[in-house]
């Protein structure tokens, strides 16, 4: 009996946007950092923000996403907020930053920086 094991699809869908954002900030990472890595701490006015910072060690915990310019992990603890999410990098004339469609989200303050499950 032949068994075959599907991958199974990431808790997160990067844009290749994002991707790309990625890439530029793994080229200029300092020393040190192995990628980059996506949590949810709890803060502003809706109680969970996005935050994304370089990491430099693996978590056992956070689930890894190899990109084509580096790693990307999700703390472990976020992901239960995160699952089914894309992540997306938009720039525009005002302003640049990473973008979160997030079907978790049952709502956000008026300024966009937090959200809550």
């Amino acid at each position: 009996m032949t068994t075959t094991t599907r991958q199974r699809p990431a808790a997160l869908i990067l844009t290749p946007s994002a991707e790309a954002r990625i890439a530029a900030l793994m080229a200029s990472a300092p020393e040190g950092a192995i990628g980059v890595k996506l949590s949810t701490p709890r803060r502003g006015c809706s109680g969970l923000a996005y935050s994304v910072d370089y990491v430099s060690e693996a978590d056992p915990f956070d689930e890894k996403i190899e990109t084509p310019g580096g790693l990307f992990f999700v703390d472990g603890g976020s992901l239960l907020y995160l699952i089914g999410s894309t992540m997306d990098w938009v720039e525009d004339d005002f302003t640049a930053g990473f973008v979160f469609q997030n079907p978790n989200a049952k709502g956000s303050c008026g300024c966009g920086e937090s959200f809550t499950v």
